[in-house]
């Protein structure tokens, strides 16, 4: 199992991308700050690796975050073992705050929430913009903006940027669309 890290601008955390078919929750978010009787085996061997203070999980990657005194070079190989010894086992369930997101109103506000913390500020940083329009029929519709607009690559941010995401961590999400 491939599994490979991203830096991130924190350098207490690091993100570790995960196959897609191995995600790592069953929908949404989840954020674990501490260890609870009730946690799952994959999240008992986590934390049980010194130097973990926190784990963020999507079904695309988990963002794990150290102590200031740990290191990374001794914490990326055991994150990784741990990874490739549970995620196989299936997804953690989805936290209740994330909610058994079945209706459109809530599908639709996880999409939203993903273009605002993932899409858009990338989009930004090469002068464009993107607009939420619709969700229909597993169908996202987008109003690209700015730089976007008549770019070449748009298509490809397009399907290969914001439609590969979405499809990985909203599973309701079959298509991106541009209007």
């Amino acid at each position: 199992m491939l599994i490979y890290t991203e830096i991130t601008p924190n350098p207490h955390s690091l993100k570790f991308v995960l196959p897609p078919e191995y995600p790592a929750v069953e929908r949404g978010t989840r954020e674990a700050t501490e260890p609870t009787p009730q946690d799952e085996p994959l999240l008992q061997a986590l934390w049980a690796i010194p130097g973990v203070r926190g784990l963020f999980f999507t079904r695309a990657f988990i963002t794990v975050s150290k102590s200031e005194e740990a290191s990374w070079h001794e914490l990326i190989p055991k994150v990784k073992e741990v990874l490739q010894t549970y995620l196989p086992l299936g997804p953690l369930a989805a936290s209740e705050s994330a909610g058994e997101a079945t209706d459109k109103a809530s599908i639709e506000g996880q999409i939203r929430a993903i273009l605002e913390e993932y899409i858009r500020p990338g989009i930004a940083m090469d002068g464009g913009d993107v607009e939420f329009l619709s969700f229909n029929d597993g169908v996202v519709k987008l109003r690209l903006y700015g730089s976007c607009v008549g770019c070449p690559s748009s298509l490809y941010t397009l399907k290969a940027g914001i439609e590969n995401l979405l499809t990985r961590l909203v599973p309701e999400v079959r298509a991106v669309e541009a209007e």
